[in-house]
């Protein structure tokens, strides 16, 4: 691999402004060389001169003959001359160095190309020296805060253990291991006690009850010393630090590859030009605050050293492997059983489309009962799947385009599924399903199997309990911690909003709006198997029921109006007004969704009236939020007309086909008013399920833009690690613990 594209793989996503621009860089050194080829082919074959130019020829001549008769000649310093320079700096007020080079060669045939070079080497030299410093100033005072911090924890740890029987404990146990941690322990008694009376302890582990309490409380509360307070409090610290950790890590990993272009960037330099100028340039860099500085190293042994010791119990292999996790491996094992599922998905598929034509189903009596019934039932796996394979293209593609998905998600380091694990579940589901659905064929129309229709009619039911238990599953099979992640959002949602609403949850959210046809179909699993005639396939109490429908009504609305609830929790704690008008947004489906339920039900043109109106106001209101808010797209001042600044897709066309495709596949609600779904060659149902399907579809297109647009606004603000809430709060501004 050549080192721009493996520069380009090791950066930091959020930090890929702020690195040396390599690419550029190499561009100017492209056109260093074309032109000394240019040269060259002149000086071999030359062209009869005009006479006007004879002597700038000749001379020209005689000058390069010179130049490249004696490389050696010349001294390293006598090609570029470095100097360091003062300069004040606009954003921190004060002054600040920066290198400038001066080309000495600058008067030769090419110079000044090579003039141009240099300055875009400074320019990228002072850019990477100006944001590292920053970081690392950031980094010390972080640090300073995690110190005060500490102390807090240290004594909040001797208050609640009680030292005395700590210390006896541990002098009997431990007296010829841990002397010197005893001697820490009483210097921290002696030292920091009196620590507790300045500080409070932040709001604990956000609960509903907690949310309800401090509508009346301050969100602060007073140390009551006891040992569930140590423990939420040691949880934020440690976590605290891990995200500390990651972040001096980059920093290192930062410095050590911009010093690794420089160098590579000047190696071609030299070799291009046949100069010797890299020495003098990596001797600078050498001595600049990039290479100099060891405060991040520091920091990140003080780091390792306090977490092992106090986080840890000491046992370091421990702390290192909880600091620097090791990276997933690809499991080859998993490719293999992609590829298996999805050849037994397409056989079962071939299988039940076989059998259903070679016993002509589709003609036969119990056609329009098998499709008010049976196929509601297995369609409910259909959307979970398509969702899911909708979802693995779209980690495809954020990995493929460097969408840091895993850190704006918040999953823990190393535990994020890729595209082959998430394509793993949908077609093992899927194998599950139409497994399912070609055995429930056979049983019922095998003479054997008659007797057994009641077993038939409840496999859907036997499906669906597997897939929860599945889901609920405590063991570590199955990503376990990718579920208990999914369980926590969708309880997040539903208690909503008596939560801090994150961007997780609030995504999930949105998710369950496109799949209301699914919430719908959980309803009818209810209905069938709990007050239907199920043993006889019968679903007229369900579909005949005034309180079912209504029921139905309040399930498409739940989804939209979690969202409400999420938009007014943002709101009232950032006072964010564009909060309020996403509420107002999704209000205004919620008010499109009721009326196009109520004319299906009741008709009327009053109703179809009321139901496009605000169907259409709905339209227009979503789709301007999806476009200009979500994906940040329809910018008129924009270097991309109509787009925003940086765009992370190569072609700009995708962009356009997205919008409009976007706007097409939200008009999906118009077969409601126009009747589509009383058309003779189509099934209503069927119907409802492709109108469904083409709603997961444009919600998986949604979905890669809209985190491509949160990636871009983390890339803009370097925010590369999660900020993590301290445990403690000082009383006024006295931080001096």
């Amino acid at each position: 691999m050549k080192f721009g594209k493996e520069f380009a793989t090791q950066t930091v996503p959020e930090w890929r402004e702020a690195y040396m621009n390599y690419i550029y860089l190499k561009t100017l050194l492209d056109e260093i060389l074309i032109s000394r080829q240019r040269q060259t082919r002149s000086q071999v074959n030359p062209k009869p001169p005009q006479p006007s130019l004879k002597r700038k020829v000749s001379l020209f001549r005689a000058f390069s003959g010179l130049t490249n008769s004696s490389p050696g000649k010349y001294k390293e310093d006598e090609v570029i001359i470095v100097n360091k320079m003062q300069q004040a700096d606009e954003e921190q007020g004060g002054v600040c160095q920066s290198y400038q080079t001066i080309f000495l060669r600058s008067s030769e045939e090419g110079g000044d190309l090579e003039l141009v070079f240099f300055r875009g080497l400074d320019h990228e030299f002072n850019k990477v020296i100006h944001f590292y410093k920053t970081k690392a100033e950031e980094a010390v005072k972080e640090a300073e805060e995690l110190n005060i911090q500490m102390n807090a924890l240290i004594a909040l740890r001797i208050k609640v253990h009680n030292p005395v029987e700590v210390i006896q404990e541990s002098k009997i146990s431990e007296e010829h291991q841990d002397q010197k941690r005893l001697e820490d322990v009483d210097e921290y008694k002696m030292a920091s006690l009196d620590v507790l009376n300045r500080v409070k302890i932040n709001a604990t582990t956000e609960t509903p009850v907690s949310t309800v309490r401090s509508v009346f409380n301050s969100l602060n509360m007073d140390l009551n010393y006891n040992k569930n307070e140590l423990k939420e409090a040691q949880g934020k610290l440690k976590q605290a630090f891990l995200e500390f950790h990651q972040k001096l890590r980059f920093l290192k990993n930062y410095a050590f590859l911009n010093q690794l272009a420089f160098s590579k960037i000047m190696k071609k330099y030299d070799k291009i030009t046949s100069r010797n100028a890299s020495d003098a340039y990596l001797q600078t860099v050498e001595g600049s605050y990039l290479s100099q500085s060891d405060e991040v190293a520091k920091l990140i042994e003080r780091v390792e050293s306090v977490f092992i010791k106090h986080f840890c119990n000491g046992d370091r292999n421990r702390g290192m492997n909880t600091l620097r996790p090791k990276s997933k491996r690809e499991k080859h094992r998993v490719t293999f059983f992609v590829g298996c599922f999805f050849g037994f998905s397409l056989a079962l598929m071939v299988a039940i489309i076989a059998s259903v034509r070679a016993r002509d189903l589709l003609e036969s009596e119990g056609r329009t009962r098998y499709m008010n019934t049976i196929f509601p039932l297995y369609t409910l796996f259909g959307f979970l799947v398509l969702h899911m394979l909708m979802h693995a293209g779209n980690v495809y593609f954020w990995t493929r385009y460097r969408v840091n998905y895993s850190f704006i998600f918040g999953f823990k380091q190393g535990t994020e599924l890729g595209f082959k694990q998430v394509l793993l579940l949908s077609f093992g589901l899927s194998v599950l399903v139409l497994a399912a659905v070609l055995a429930n064929l056979e049983m019922e129309l095998d003479p054997k199997t008659q007797s057994y229709k009641t077993l038939t009619e409840l496999l859907p039911l036997g499906l669906v309990i597997v897939v929860v238990l599945i889901a609920i599953c405590p063991f570590n099979i199955l990503y376990r911690s990718n579920r208990f992640f999914f369980l926590v959002c969708v309880w997040h949602c539903i208690c909503a909003p008596l939560y801090l609403v994150t961007l997780p949850d609030f995504f999930l959210a949105d998710q369950f709006t496109s799949q209301v046809q699914l919430l719908r179909n959980l309803e009818f699993y209810v209905c069938y198997y709990g007050w239907g005639d199920f043993k006889k396939r019968d679903a007229t109490t369900c579909n005949e029921s005034n309180i079912y429908q209504t029921i139905s009504i309040v399930i498409a609305v739940v989804p939209y109006w979690i969202r409400v609830l999420q938009c007014i929790r943002r709101f009232c704690e950032g006072r964010d007004s564009t909060q309020a008008m996403n509420g107002l947004k999704y209000l205004s489906t919620i008010a499109a969704v009721v009326s196009r339920a109520l004319y299906s039900q009741k008709r009327g043109i009053t109703l179809k009236i009321i139901a496009a109106s605000t169907s259409g106001i709905a339209t227009i209101f979503s789709t301007y939020w999806d476009l200009v808010m979500d994906w940040g797209l329809l910018c008129r001042n924009s270097e991309n007309p109509w787009l925003r600044e940086k765009l992370i897709l190569p072609s700009r066309s995708i962009y356009f086909i997205a919008m409009v495709l976007n706007v097409i596949l939200r008009l999906a609600w118009m077969q409601t008013v126009l009747d589509f779904h009383e058309a003779p060659f189509l099934h209503r149902n069927a119907l409802i399920a492709i109108v469904a399907s083409l709603e997961i579809i444009r919600r998986g297109i949604w979905n890669f833009f809209r985190l491509e647009n949160e990636h871009l606004n983390n890339v803009g603000k370097f925010r590369a690690v999660k900020t993590v809430p301290l445990p403690f709060s000082y009383e006024g501004e006295d931080k001096d613990l």
